[in-house]
């Protein structure tokens, strides 16, 4: 007790000259007695009060005192140093009283520490318990403001004990959400109650958010503030719980909770309680039954329950399907969802949605009219591959969500339309001009066999440039549209797309063969065997070793071939050494030809398309950083691919005479082939190989049976999913070429906010390109000391219509309670976005606004 007594009086004697101490219990003689104070004199009173008036005030006015009386403290008409203790302190030494010392509290705070006594109070006699009372006090200390009221240090205190150690988190919605992280069953709350902090707490959290409740707690106030939440958006109340219940909340409750309650949601901090609370309250709430009855655009802008977004997808999927909402609309919407707190769970769903929109619309304004083949490969180019994207697009979200039963009335549509009405009329319109070719050549079409001459040596190595060539296996021509597009997104990448005819039959083989330099000493030869394997003179071009050594014969030595992966995984400075020693490199990539041309994992193949878009990225970064600055990407041939299982009519029976040498799903090598009708033959000639060795393939999309192969994902064929093949051109500038869009703020004349919401209207100057980029951004309303007076809204610009109409967003601002202090006064809307790599934030755009809120507004009338 002693130590504590000498550091409450050092702590009175900073402040104050003389010190009155009553021990009125008389227990305390001995600490008095043993007390060694610096610089303070002791006097006991003992009926010597006027003697002891005269030294303090007379013989020593200067000198600090403890004065000890072994008694109560007398009354005042009768205490005769009554007037130098008023103008002094008295020392109290129950607890309370050394608490508010410590506190250097004054005593009008003593009912406050009395009455909250548990705070302070070792829970338990172990060491530990002592150890946290004495944290708890030491905390409060640290929060204290001088000009603090009682209920301001009950706040802090109720903060403390709720978990919060720093002085600008001892807020009451700071508090609210450690509590609600307990969802009402920890250790917090019972403590709250112990130290009699729970009436003040609930009395708080009804002056600031509108919570009443007779018997209240923390899951209660939870399921409160998601059903007022839930309703505020809405027109209507639940259609499972009591109206007049619902209508009496909705009034009592405030913006301020409203605002709360999205800044909660939308923390990353607390998003694992919201998920939990949720799903909690959608049991609670009837959640479900009501969302029964609600329209799609009634609940588009919610996103309080993850039952939301499973309403919104399933009517969705139904209206596209039915084709009862537009592909505009579709796209608004599920460009609307993505600013919701489910959105990313549902990315896939939302993907599967929009792409079946657009599948359905183009389809719809398409029509495959060719007069010869070279307009069937332009409009092919530039046109209908589209199409093919869209559906692998809408393959691979449906694959990768699994939601086979939730999509199968949109996937049977696009299945069945895809084949149907897209690439059967489309191959057959195509096989028509097939059919007159003398030569496997389509006017004006660049054949792959020229590929070397025309892009490598005459783009590059005829100008002393260097070059890497990708060949990405079964890479197709709608695949290498879009990555065109991901590349151009890259930083100082730009990438622009051509396209070639594969050689006949489109296989690996061949088309492999026909990429490398041609020259009339190594003429591309079909080998008379039964391996498939194709032959440039006597050299076979089978594998990367073999293609290795044909560069090197044809070029020289400064020409190699390489597999992807070995660079991928190569350091920096290997790779660097590798590019040194070459003019030029090809790279070899198989990731779609590996994972389609094996029947147990042919289905992946639209999965393997988007893995291929990563590894391409990563390796066209792999040489640039290793002072690569030319690269070409391109494919051996395509492929033609449908998910649903095929029928016994897509099979043909092989009627092919003559001796057969090699036979896959879409094509046959021998000699002296002749076929019927449903085929076409080539001749050695006409494909452009010397040699005896010529080929048969199949008309349309048919496929030939082959034991032990699957038959969804072929290639080999003339399809112009086959034949048609990217070359994509890429380089790195020096400087940067990406910026993001600008973003202004369309108000009316209007800066006076008068009543408890505003609305604005943020507007995307620019469109969303491949250079120009999305801003994502944060919005709220601040007083001039920084204090968020509003909910705050986290947005994506990322709109890409180039109607300037179309590039604007509406966003409504609630504002709290902390509002009203701001009133007749100036404050920000300020527009903030990340700063790269971090979670931090910097102004973009600041407007100011003055509210100015009659004592009307707050009134529902």
């Amino acid at each position: 007790m002693t130590t504590r007594i000498t550091v409450a009086l050092k702590r009175l004697f900073e402040k104050n000259r003389i010190v009155f101490w009553y021990d009125d219990k008389q227990e305390l003689r001995e600490d008095f007695e043993s007390l060694q104070l610096e610089n303070v004199d002791k006097i006991e009173i003992r009926n010597n009060e006027f003697s002891i008036k005269h030294r303090l005030l007379r013989e020593q006015p200067k000198t600090q005192f403890l004065l000890y009386k072994e008694d109560k403290q007398p009354e005042p008409l009768k205490n005769w140093l009554y007037d130098i203790e008023l103008a002094n302190t008295v020392f109290k030494t129950d607890q309370a009283a050394i608490w508010l010392s410590e506190l250097e509290l004054p005593g009008e705070f003593s009912e406050l520490v009395e009455k909250h006594a548990k705070f302070f109070e070792p829970q338990g006699n172990v060491e530990d318990a002592r150890s946290l009372a004495e944290l708890r006090k030491q905390t409060l200390k640290s929060l204290l403001d001088s000009d603090d009221t009682i209920s301001q240090v009950r706040l802090k205190m109720l903060a403390i004990a709720a978990g919060v150690k720093q002085k600008g988190d001892a807020r009451l919605d700071v508090l609210l959400e450690l509590l609600m992280a307990e969802q009402a069953a920890g250790n917090t709350y019972s403590f709250i109650e112990r130290c009699n902090l729970n009436e003040f707490l609930w009395q708080q959290v009804a002056i600031q958010y509108g919570y009443r409740s007779d018997s209240p707690s923390v899951m209660d106030f939870v399921f409160e503030l998601f059903k007022f939440s839930y309703l505020a958006e809405l027109t209507t109340g639940l259609q499972g719980i009591s109206l007049d219940s619902d209508a009496s909340q909705k009034q009592n409750m405030t913006n301020s909770s409203l605002v709360f309650f999205k800044r909660w949601k939308d923390s990353r901090t607390h998003q694992g309680t919201f998920e939990v609370l949720s799903k909690k309250c959608t049991s609670d709430l009837n959640i479900e039954s009501d969302l029964q009855l609600r329209t799609l655009n009634e609940i588009l802008d919610l996103d309080y329950f993850e039952l939301i977004d499973v309403k919104v997808i399933h009517d969705l999927v139904n209206g596209v399907a039915q084709r009862t909402y537009s592909q505009g609309e579709v796209a608004l919407w599920c460009r609307q969802r993505r600013q919701g707190h489910w959105y990313k769970k549902y990315e896939l769903l939302y993907e599967a949605v929009d792409v079946a929109s657009q599948f359905f619309a183009l389809l719809d304004a398409t029509q495959f009219e060719m007069s010869d083949a070279s307009q069937a490969v332009q409009r092919y180019t530039s046109q209908w591959f589209k199409l093919d994207q869209l559906y692998r697009q809408y393959i691979y979200a449906l694959k990768v969500s699994s939601q086979h039963s939730l999509l199968g009335s949109l996937t049977t549509q696009i299945e069945n339309l895809y084949v149907n009405n897209y690439v059967q009329p489309l191959t057959n319109a195509w096989q028509q001009h097939v059919d007159a070719m003398n030569t496997w050549q389509v006017p004006d079409i660049e054949p792959q066999k020229h590929f070397f001459k025309k892009y490598v040596d005459g783009q590059y190595l005829a100008k002393k440039k260097k070059v890497c060539v990708i060949i990405s296996d079964a890479f197709r021509y709608e695949a290498g549209e879009e990555m065109v597009s991901r590349i151009r997104q890259e930083d100082r990448f730009e990438a622009t797309i051509n396209h070639a005819l594969s050689s006949m039959p489109s296989y690996t083989q061949l088309g492999m063969a026909s990429l490398l330099p041609q020259s009339k000493e190594y003429p591309l030869q079909l080998a008379d065997n039964k391996t498939g394997t194709v032959l440039m003179g006597e050299l076979s071009t089978q594998g990367t070793g073999n293609r290795d050594k044909i560069l090197k014969t044809i070029l020289g030595g400064r020409a190699s071939a390489v597999k992807a992966k070995d660079l991928i995984e190569n350091t920096q400075a290997n790779n660097r050494e590798i590019i040194k020693a070459n003019d030029v490199l090809y790279i070899y990539h198989n990731r779609i030809d590996h994972t389609g041309d094996k029947m147990q994992s042919e289905g992946e193949a639209f999965e393997a398309t988007e893995k291929t878009f990563d590894d391409l990225i990563k390796l066209v970064k792999k040489l640039t950083n290793a002072n690569a600055s030319n690269v070409l990407i391109t494919a051996d041939h395509g492929f033609i691919y449908q998910n649903s299982v095929l029928d016994e009519s897509d099979y043909l029976i092989k009627d092919v005479e003559g001796e057969i040498l090699y036979n896959d799903r879409r094509f046959v090598l021998g000699k002296g082939l002749t076929c019927g009708k449903s085929l076409k033959s080539f001749s050695g000639g006409e494909l452009g190989v010397v040699g005896d060795v010529h080929a048969v393939v199949p008309k349309g999309i048919q496929r030939l049976r082959l034991s032990g192969s699957g038959s969804r994902f072929v290639h080999g064929g003339a399809s112009l999913q086959e034949v048609i093949v990217p070359i994509i051109s890429i380089n790195k500038k020096r400087s940067s070429d990406i910026r993001m869009v600008d973003v202004d703020v369309l108000r009316s004349g209007s800066t006076v906010i008068t009543s408890g919401q505003i609305s604005v209207t943020l507007y995307q100057v620019d469109a969303v390109t491949e250079k120009t980029q999305y801003r994502a951004l944060r919005l709220g309303i601040y007083t001039e000391s920084g204090t968020l007076i509003s909910d705050s809204h986290t947005v994506d610009l990322d709109l890409t219509s180039d109607n300037s109409r179309e590039r604007e967003m509406k966003l409504r601002f609630l504002l709290n309670q902390e509002a009203d202090s701001a009133n007749n006064q100036e404050v920000i809307l300020k527009l903030e976005e990340t700063v790269a790599g971090t979670n931090q934030f910097k102004s973009y755009k600041e407007l100011r606004y003055t509210i100015r809120r009659s004592f009307t507004s707050d009134f529902d009338f």
